[in-house]
């Protein structure tokens, strides 16, 4: 099933997404039927529950007439995996050897906007770049998970446009923080697709495309990642304690715009749309940051 948060009349609600694949999809709002929201559904195993509870309502409301939010807008951590597929590993062209480790570093939810919402490029720079990326939400809490048991600890999968800053990658000597947490400089959405709709074969050999304006810049599969999901839930565990409504976004395929000669970075106007197969498709255009937001 596809879980959406989003605002109803100005309200933060949850719901399920209904006929997904016709031209009109609908949701039912679950918010007055299910205390909490998205994220408490998960921690406490009501996707189902919810699911069955929608199954046949008449009362639903266009899709289309909703605002979306990231699908988890609260989540506790958000962690992010650096050059994880092979291909991108060697697009850098620096002769080093694949890595023993996964790189890891951190974004806050300010960073990401929604479906449909336009990321914004601030005044400091012109290097605003897209990665699309498969995330990871975790459905049952862990530490120390062993691969083996690593799916059972998924909720579901969503998407990514890790937006980055290039040029504020390297302020510092040993971090990437400054340019992957400008506000709004990012994307995740549209919906939570549910675990129970991908298999272990799914997530290991799983199809990711990213376009620029229609545009083919990225195309790539999970069999291609360095670091495949589970080993990520796996080592991620060790250090952190994962728990219900955590995301993990896995890394993106090689084609984002700084490795081009000359770069493509985003410009005003352009629309990203980083589709995943059996997920579905996030979409969203590009603006200068607002001057209200500054």
């Amino acid at each position: 099933m596809r879980f959406v948060s989003c605002k109803i009349d100005g309200e933060d609600c949850w719901g399920v997404v209904v006929n997904s694949d016709s031209p009109q999809p609908q949701i039912v709002n679950l918010t007055p039927h299910f205390k909490g929201d998205l994220k408490t559904a998960i921690a406490t195993g009501r996707l189902q529950e919810a699911a069955e509870w929608a199954a046949g309502r008449e009362q639903t409301i266009p899709l289309a007439e909703v605002e979306l939010q990231a699908p988890i807008p609260n989540p506790g951590k958000i962690i992010c995996i650096g050059v994880n597929y092979a291909n991108r590993n060697a697009e850098y062209k620096d002769g080093s050897a694949p890595p023993e480790y996964p790189s890891v570093f951190m974004r806050t939810i300010e960073s990401l906007g929604a479906h449909g919402q336009p990321v914004w490029r601030p005044p400091e720079s012109l290097q605003l770049d897209y990665e699309g990326e498969i995330v990871v939400v975790i459905g049952r809490p862990g530490r120390r998970i062993a691969e083996a048991d690593a799916y059972d600890h998924i909720a579901g999968l969503t998407i990514m446009n890790e937006g980055t800053i290039r040029d504020w990658l390297r302020h510092a000597k040993f971090n990437v923080t400054q340019g992957k947490n400008f506000v709004n400089t990012g994307a995740v959405g549209p919906w939570l697709v549910s675990a129970d709709e991908f298999s272990a074969e799914h997530y290991e050999n799983m199809r990711i495309r990213t376009f620029i304006n229609d545009e083919q810049r990225q195309n790539d599969t999970t069999a291609n990642m360095m670091f495949p999901i589970k080993y990520l839930i796996s080592y991620c565990s060790k250090f952190y304690h994962l728990k219900p409504g955590d995301m993990i976004a896995t890394g993106t395929p090689n084609g984002a715009g700084a490795r081009f000669d000359p770069p493509k970075y985003l410009l005003p106007g352009d629309t990203i749309r980083v589709v995943v197969e059996g997920v579905g498709e996030l979409v969203h255009g590009v603006i200068v940051e607002p001057l209200s937001a500054q």
